[in-house]
């Protein structure tokens, strides 16, 4: 019998990657997605495409309003998505306020129910905006707090991992581990905007279109300036 793995899938371009990765490693996937009220739910459809590509085993999407406290560009509209701005050192406006957190919390509740003692995240500390919650001392921390607060783990001994395969890999490196596993990057969405095409222009758009320039690949996806 194949060993369960909760994979928390944005619909974008890093955690369809370790979707792909937790298959290869031999695992049953079990997709978890969040409608927390976000700008847009374009992400939300490419979570659910590259989710029936890869014929995981159930994809699940968890309804929860963040946004109603706002506090980040990805959940108030009423503050605007920031252009990318290399020269700014500062937590940019679209970190959502303990975000990973919440989804983390939320994984470890679904993979204590379905028996299952892995969660995959698609964090890196390399290429990205600088979000706290992607830190590896996070994610050590969250796995302490998640096996002090399951019965599978303080009852039974079933500890619940955390695997974070991405955290010290470059987005450049990501694309040809993907490509290489078969992951189809024109089904995912990156863009923080949720407009017809990708802006190509928000932080997020220019991490990826630099990781495919440093891959030597085509973004097989359709930019606004395009």
């Amino acid at each position: 019998m194949l060993r369960k793995a909760v994979v928390l899938l944005s619909g974008g371009m890093d955690s369809s990657t370790v979707l792909y990765i937790a298959k290869s490693q031999g695992f049953e996937v079990y997709a978890l997605s969040f409608s927390y009220g976000q700008r847009h739910v374009k992400e939300l459809d490419s979570a659910k495409a590259v989710a029936r590509k890869a014929g995981v085993k159930e994809h699940i999407i968890v309804n929860t309003n963040i946004n109603a406290w706002g506090g980040s560009a990805l959940t108030d509209k009423e503050i605007e998505v920031p252009e990318s701005d290399p020269s700014n050192n500062k937590i940019p406006a679209t970190y959502v306020p303990a975000r990973n957190m919440i989804f983390l919390s939320l994984a470890a509740s679904y993979a204590e129910a379905i028996s299952s003692q892995d969660i995959f995240l698609g964090v890196s500390e390399v290429d990205y905006s600088g979000y706290v919650d992607c830190r590896q001392e996070f994610i050590a921390a969250m796995e302490q707090a998640i096996n002090m607060g399951t019965v599978c783990a303080v009852e039974e001994g079933k500890k619940i991992k955390i695997h974070t395969p991405l955290v010290h890999m470059s987005k450049s490196e990501e694309i040809k581990l993907g490509m290489s596993l078969g992951v189809d990057y024109g089904l995912t969405w990156t863009c923080y905007k949720g407009g017809e095409s990708s802006c190509g222009t928000c932080d997020s758009c220019m991490l990826r279109l630099k990781a495919f320039k440093e891959a030597g690949c085509q973004d097989p996806i359709i930019y606004k300036k395009d």
